[in-house]
C-alpha cells in the first residue's frame, strides 16, 4: 500500500495546530483491538496520537471517536512490510506534531501451525510484519530520541515469547525474537535516556483470537480458552493497555529491557 495520510491535510494541519506542547505517541497496528486500546489510553493521558494502520476507514473511524472525546489525533496508511514505511511514518508524525516521544510497536500477524505446517511465505511475511517491523521502526526513531534526549518504546510482544506453544510456531518465534531484540535495544540506549520495554500478553479478546468465530460460539469459545486460564477468563484489551500506558508514563521512569506478561497468571506455572 502506499503511504498516505488518511486525515485531510486539513485536518492534520488543525490536529498539529492544537497540539501545542502535548506529547506525541506513534502507535502501529492502531485500527482495532489491543492497538485501539492503547490509543484510548494515551489520549487519557493527553498524547497527540499518530496512528498507524492498513485500513483505511478503520482508521478513520478510530480517528473522529477519539476526537469526539477532544483527542488531538491523525492516521496515516501503510503496510508495514514497506521498507521505506519507517523514515515516511517518522516524517509524518514530526509534520503532523513536530516532535515524537513514544513509539508503541503492536502490528502483527498470527499464523497457526507446526514447523511442517508452516511454508516459506508464510515464516517470512509473519517475521517481516512481527519482527522486522518493530526492528526497523524503532531503529528509524532512536536518533530523534537521543536528539531529544530521551524517548519511549514500548513493544507489544506476547506471552507466547516467554514460553513455548503448540501449534504457532512461526508466530511464537517472532514473538520470542520482539523480546530478546527489547532487552538488547534496552542495553544499547539506556544511557541516552531512551527506555524500551515490552508488554507479553496472554489470550486476549481481540479480533485476532478465535477468528471468524461470532456469537453464542465466540463467547463459548473465549469462556474454554479462559478456563485453562489461572484467572478463569481471557484478557481484555484495556487489560493490556493500561499496562502500556503505564510503561510510557513516568511511574515507569526506572524501567527498562523489562518484559511484563499480562497474562492472568497464564506463564506463572
Amino acid at each position: 500500500m502506499k503511504n498516505n495520510t488518511i486525515a485531510s491535510t486539513a485536518a492534520s494541519s488543525s490536529s498539529s495546530s492544537n497540539s501545542g506542547t502535548k506529547q506525541c505517541a506513534i502507535v502501529t497496528g492502531a485500527t482495532s483491538g489491543i492497538g485501539a486500546a492503547i490509543a484510548r489510553a494515551l489520549a487519557a493521558q493527553g498524547f497527540a496520537l499518530f496512528l498507524v494502520g492498513r485500513r483505511e476507514a478503520a482508521g478513520q473511524a478510530l480517528v473522529d471517536a477519539l476526537r469526539a472525546e477532544g483527542a488531538v489525533v491523525t492516521f496515516y496508511a501503510v503496510d508495514l512490510s514497506d521498507k521505506a514505511a519507517p523514515e515516511a511514518i517518522i516524517e509524518a508524525a514530526i509534520a503532523a506534531f513536530g516532535r515524537v516521544d513514544v513509539l508503541i510497536n503492536n502490528a502483527g500477524l498470527l499464523s497457526r501451525g507446526s514447523a511442517e505446517e508452516t511454508s516459506d511465505v508464510e515464516w517470512d511475511q509473519v517475521m517481516d510484519v512481527n519482527l522486522g517491523s518493530v526492528f526497523r521502526l524503532s531503529r528509524a526513531v532512536i536518533p530523534l530520541f537521543r536528539a531529544q534526549s530521551g524517548g519511549v518504546i514500548v513493544n507489544i510482544a506476547s506471552d507466547w515469547a516467554l514460553v513455548g506453544a503448540k501449534g504457532a510456531v512461526a508466530y511464537a518465534v517472532s514473538k520470542a525474537a520482539v523480546a530478546q531484540l527489547t532487552r538488547c535495544m534496552a542495553l544499547d540506549h539506556a544511557h541516552e535516556g531512551i527506555r524500551i520495554n515490552a508488554v507479553c500478553p496472554g489470550d486476549t479478546d481481540t479480533p485476532m483470537l478465535a477468528a471468524g468465530v461470532n456469537g453464542d460460539e465466540r463467547i463459548a469459545t473465549l469462556a474454554e480458552y479462559g478456563a485453562s486460564i489461572p484467572m478463569g477468563r481471557v484478557g481484555t484489551t484495556e487489560d493490556i493497555a493500561r499496562v502500556a500506558a503505564f510503561l510510557v508514563s513516568d511511574a515507569a521512569g526506572y524501567m527498562t529491557g523489562t518484559l511484563i506478561p499480562v497474562d492472568g497468571g497464564a506463564t506463572a506455572g
